[in-house]
């Protein structure tokens, strides 16, 4: 086992509705659909969506239990950054919003300089960062 920089990271977050979630993330966004699982409506038995690039460290994992749903409480500092080290595309915001999503100011002003942050179906914020980021340095 290495805990280091090779370590796969998931990202779970609930969701109301995982078809809605789909369309932000893969039709909107770019992510593919990695696994899919849908709830054969036993108890406990979870509906899930793992989504991401198949070349990147993590993946979102967005889950609904149809027996015992749990309700998305984000919160305006829950983020998720994408670093495009360039300009935001404008069609891709138009895409995202065309598939659920809602452009909205960021809580912190820093977001709103430096890119566009845009709620998922569940409130959730991506923000699209013009900056460029790495750990190493």
């Amino acid at each position: 086992m290495s805990l280091d920089g090779r370590a796969h990271v998931r990202i779970a977050r609930p969701s109301r509705d995982l078809a809605a979630a789909e369309r932000f993330w893969s039709a909107g966004l770019g992510l593919t659909v990695l696994y899919r699982h849908e709830s054969d409506g036993s108890p406990g038995d979870h509906a899930l969506l793992m989504a991401g690039w198949p070349d990147a460290g993590w993946h979102l994992e967005l889950v609904h239990d149809p027996g015992a749903p749990v309700e998305p409480r984000p919160t305006p500092e829950d983020l998720l950054v994408v670093y495009l080290a360039g300009p935001v595309p404008d069609d891709l915001v138009t895409r995202l919003e065309e598939h659920g999503g809602r452009r909205a100011p960021a809580h912190n002003p820093y977001w709103d300089r430096w890119g566009v942050t845009v709620e998922d179906p569940d409130g959730y914020r991506l923000v699209l960062s013009t900056r460029d980021w790495s750990n190493s340095g």
